[in-house]
C-alpha cells in the first residue's frame, strides 16, 4: 500500500460531488471515530448517510453508536462475531471468539439459538446492520433467522458487561513501517 496524503475534506468534497452528479445515491465513511465525525460533520454539505465500523461484544463503541444515532448516521458492523476471520491473519487466537464466551452460551441456550444468532440479534437490536462472514451454506441460513426470537433486557445487559473495547482489523496494521502518516481516524 502506497500512501498518499490527501485531507479527508477534499476527499469527501469529491465523493459530494459524485452524489450531486447521482453518481453516488448515498455516501459514508469507515473507522471514524466520534471526533473523526465531528469534524467532518463541521463541513460536510451532505453528511453521511452511513458509518462502518468493527462491532462485536468484545469492542461495542457505545459512545459512537449513540453519537450516529443522534446525527441519523446508519451504522454497519464489519466482524459482527468477532475474532474468527483475524486468527488466520495473526491479528487473534481462537481464545478470543465471543462464540464461546460463557455469557453468550447461557443466553444461546435460553432461547434455544446458536452463540452466532445471539450474538447478531445483538447487534441488530442495538439499532444497526450486521455484516456476518460465512461460506458455508448452513451457517448462512442460520445468520438469516433472527427475527423469530429477540434478546430482553437481561440478556442486553448481560452482553453489555463483555466490552473490553478490543478491536482485531486495526487499520493502523496496514500502515505500520510505511514512513509516513496514516490517515485513519481512529
Amino acid at each position: 500500500m502506497e500512501m498518499v496524503s490527501v485531507p479527508v475534506q477534499e476527499t469527501w468534497q469529491a465523493m459530494e460531488g459524485l452524489h450531486a452528479q447521482g453518481l453516488a445515491k448515498h455516501i459514508g465513511v469507515c473507522n471514524f471515530n466520534t471526533a473523526g465525525l465531528r469534524d467532518l460533520l463541521s463541513y460536510a454539505a451532505t453528511p453521511p448517510s452511513v458509518l462502518q465500523v468493527e462491532l462485536h461484544p468484545y469492542n461495542q463503541q457505545p459512545q459512537l453508536v449513540r453519537f450516529c444515532e443522534q446525527h441519523a448516521i446508519a451504522v454497519t458492523g464489519f466482524s459482527p462475531l468477532g475474532a474468527g476471520s483475524y486468527v488466520e491473519l495473526n491479528m487473534a487466537t481462537e481464545a478470543d471468539s465471543a462464540l464461546t464466551n460463557p455469557t453468550v452460551a447461557t443466553i444461546a441456550s435460553k432461547h434455544g439459538k446458536s452463540a452466532a444468532q445471539v450474538i447478531l440479534r445483538w447487534g441488530v437490536q442495538r439499532g444497526y446492520a450486521v455484516l456476518p462472514k460465512s461460506t458455508k451454506p448452513e451457517r448462512l441460513a442460520e445468520n438469516l433467522s433472527l427475527d423469530d426470537f429477540a434478546l430482553d433486557a437481561d440478556d442486553m445487559a448481560a452482553m453489555a458487561t463483555l466490552d473490553q473495547a478490543r478491536r482485531y482489523n486495526d487499520p493502523g496494521v496496514f500502515c505500520v513501517g510505511m514512513g509516513a502518516f496514516c490517515p485513519i481516524y481512529d
